[in-house]
């Protein structure tokens, strides 16, 4: 129960449910869909009762964090994208600014439903500027990856020595 903790003794704050248990995605801007009428619907007695939409996708995790990074190196780090929804759909990802020393590399094509498929995220270290940051710079991007019912938001923050 949200209201007791594990002692069984009343919970001191309100416990924060994550948001795929609310309902909602973080990090998602929904995008103004035109409906398809080509696009088969699947009417189910399974289905009939969800409120919820049943297309989009999962980013898993929902954020990189690199850490603290050596100069001059290259990292990479895998996430996944899963598609929740009962059809097949599309993405795409829109590639961040060369002066992150971000990449994204992954394999264009429709997604099944309930498949993945897996983004490597590359991360160039470079510092940019003369000024003496203390020799800690950070970078902090978000990678928007564009589906077709909405728009995903991947932060990735770094540090670099």
């Amino acid at each position: 129960s949200p209201l007791v903790n594990a002692a069984g003794q009343p919970r001191e704050e309100k416990v924060k449910l994550p948001s795929s248990l609310q309902g909602r995605k973080p990090n998602s801007i929904p995008n103004k869909k035109v409906e398809d009428p080509v696009a088969g619907k699947v009417n189910t007695s399974s289905l009939a009762t969800r409120r919820q939409h049943l297309t989009g996708f999962h980013l898993i995790p929902p954020r990189v964090t690199f850490g603290v990074l050596k100069q001059g190196c290259t990292y990479a780090a895998t996430v996944i994208l899963k598609n929740v929804g009962v059809n097949f759909s599309r993405f795409r990802v829109k590639q961040p600014p060369p002066h992150t020393g971000l990449r994204v590399m992954y394999t264009p094509g429709p997604v099944a439903a309930g498949l993945q498929v897996e983004l490597e995220i590359e991360i160039f270290a470079m510092v940019l500027g003369g000024q003496d940051t203390g020799g800690l710079e950070e970078v902090s991007h978000d990678i928007e990856v564009l589906t077709e019912t909405e728009t995903l938001l991947l932060p990735v923050r770094a540090n670099i020595l």
